[in-house]
């Protein structure tokens, strides 16, 4: 049932219409019945529901409650329909043109395969029966419905999409001939608005991160970083770049005849799912000005602690420490290690309406609803600490300061989880032990950090293989004992003289690479007596990392092999993420 459509988002790609999956009251039932999620979360999620004007399918997800999977799952156990995951399957060009791309971005369906038993197509919606007559008469052949999530079909459409340099190299060769014979120099009547919006939507389409945009040799050259990893994307010509420059500051409302400074700002695009945040760095290079754009995606951000990769043992560990009223929750690791995703995936589960959560962020990166969040400004002087004593004074049971770099932020955010809040945070270390050392070098006291940290996780991001193309392969196990250990090569992957660990091979879903997203490994160090003693007495990091090793953390390398030995990575990856 549709109720909601548009035609088309600024880089003219057609806006798939809002489906009614299910409707509230069943779905309701439904989730009462599996026991799936607590009723109190439940109530948490219709009244968010009914305050954003949104479906309670999508308050469930947009609340991490159940993932886009186990919804699907348990919505087409109750169609008694069977349940396909789009990611996980090649589709062949010629199936997927079966249905065109206008077809299936309007009514959320995707023909993936083609046998004696008919034409197999994954719909969001089970009940659009009218759909389903049309592929009966359009291919005169037998339908075999499954039911796919939206969210899955709506990254399968991208498949329709041409490759992005064939995009461009048309776009270029239209505009070209027109500018020829204008009164113009050649390349000013270039579609400006038209290449951005391509580049962004591509980019968003991709599970890009981040777009770079920088004046070289040879072009203006595009690159996406894809799971960490940069990807060169298309090359334009060097005389367009100052126009894509211009036209960037003026979305981010930035000084367009300033070339030699910085500047840093934001813009919002639409794409057919969502308002993208897009956050935007300009400097300024001998050859012109790179430009740097991060994608918030509200989707791509939908993490529980469970989704991001903590094993049982850790997430028990984790969820004691914050269901905590006061204290302190830090998470650590360098830039790019998700540790800012982590901390909100805590908050969000925190986020109940009688509680009342504050932040200060440089920047506010994840919009949350409910919660009071401050943008560090210091041009007013609104630094961490200065925005962490007003949120003091605003009455807050827990507080998110984006990241301790100081030692008055240390202070007060120490002093405040002494004083019954929750303090949540980040900082930049390379272990638990090392946090805490950091912390005593910024003079926060021994005794308020041993009564105050309830837990420290550190954190790196490895690349996830990608199951459809995930093969085995054996190793000598002494290749592994040479990098971790006798002790813990045994303790993961046994005494035999081979071990079994997985790649991906790589495919035309992964565009090679063998991976896809990214999971993370942690040591997840909780406080106990011996460790604190051991803060008191000023123990150096080494002294406090084996304490809590031997009080039952696992450490990093620990945690990695065991997604090794699972095939959720791969050895290459672990050891990458955790050398120092």
């Amino acid at each position: 049932m549709e109720i909601n459509s548009k035609e088309t988002n600024a880089a003219g790609f057609p806006v798939a219409p809002t489906y009614v999956i299910i409707p509230d009251e069943q779905l309701e039932s439904l989730v009462k019945t599996n026991g799936l999620i607590p009723e109190e979360s439940l109530l948490n999620a219709k009244n968010f529901a009914e305050r954003e004007k949104i479906t309670l399918y999508e308050s469930i997800l947009r609340m991490d409650l159940l993932s886009d999977q186990n919804m699907g799952i348990m919505v087409a156990d109750h169609f008694n329909l069977p349940f396909v995951q789009l990611s996980n399957i090649v589709i062949s060009k010629d199936i997927l043109n079966i249905i065109p791309e206008v077809v299936a971005r309007r009514r959320q369906v995707i023909s993936f395969d083609r046998d004696k038993d008919g034409l197999h197509v994954a719909m969001a919606d089970p009940n659009d029966v009218e759909t389903v007559e049309f592929l009966k008469k359009k291919t005169d052949l037998p339908v075999v419905v499954c039911l796919a999530t939206a969210q899955d079909i709506e990254n399968a459409i991208s498949l329709y999409s041409e490759d992005i340099a064939k995009v461009f190299e048309g776009i270029i060769k239209e505009n070209l001939e027109k500018s020829r014979g204008t009164s113009g120099a050649e390349g000013t009547n270039f579609p400006i608005i038209k290449i951005l919006d391509t580049i962004i939507s591509y980019a968003y389409q991709n599970k890009a991160s981040d777009i770079h945009i920088e004046p070289q040799n040879e072009g203006s050259v595009t690159r996406f970083r894809i799971d960490g990893v940069l990807h060169d994307i298309a090359v334009l010509p060097i005389d367009i770049h100052p126009q894509i420059v211009s036209r960037v500051k003026i979305l981010s409302d930035l000084r367009i005849d300033e070339h030699q400074s910085a500047q840093d700002g934001k813009f919002k695009f639409e794409t057919p799912s969502e308002n993208l945040d897009v956050r935007v760095s300009i400097v300024p290079v001998t050859k012109g000005e790179n430009i740097v754009l991060r994608l918030l995606s509200e989707r791509s951000r939908q993490f529980s602690l469970e989704s991001l990769g903590f094993s049982a043992e850790d997430l028990e560990k984790t969820k004691a420490a914050y269901a905590k009223p006061y204290g302190m929750v830090l998470s650590t690791g360098p830039t790019g290690s998700g540790k800012t995703t982590t901390m909100y995936a805590v908050l969000k589960i925190l986020n109940k309406r009688g509680i009342n959560i504050s932040t200060i962020e440089d920047p506010v990166e994840y919009e949350m609803e409910g919660v009071s969040q401050i943008q560090v400004n210091p041009k007013t002087n609104l630094t961490f600490a200065a925005g962490l004593r007003s949120i003091l004074r605003q009455d807050p049971n827990i507080m998110l300061v984006g990241e301790i770099r100081d030692e008055e932020t240390a202070s007060i955010a120490t002093s405040a989880a002494l004083t019954g809040h929750l303090v949540l945070s980040t900082m930049h270390a390379n272990n638990p032990a090392v946090a805490i050392l950091r912390l005593l070098e910024m003079g926060a006291e021994p005794f308020l950090l041993a009564s105050t940290i309830n837990v420290i996780i550190a954190q790196r991001l490895v690349r996830r293989i990608h199951f459809p193309c995930r093969a085995s392969k054996e190793i000598s196990r002494t290749e592994i004992a040479a990098l971790a250990g006798e002790e813990l090569t045994t303790s993961v992957f046994g005494s035999g003289e081979t071990v079994s660990v997985y790649k991906g091979a790589g495919c035309k879903l992964d565009y090679g690479t063998g991976y896809e997203g990214r999971i993370g490994i942690f040591e997840v160090m909780i406080m106990n007596d011996e460790i604190r003693e051991a803060i008191m007495s000023k123990q150096d990091a080494g002294v406090i990392y084996k304490i809590a090793l031997k009080s039952g953390m696992k450490s990093m390398m620990q945690d990695g092999l065991e997604k090794v030995a699972q095939g959720l990575t791969t050895l290459e990856e672990v050891i990458l993420a955790t050398k120092e």
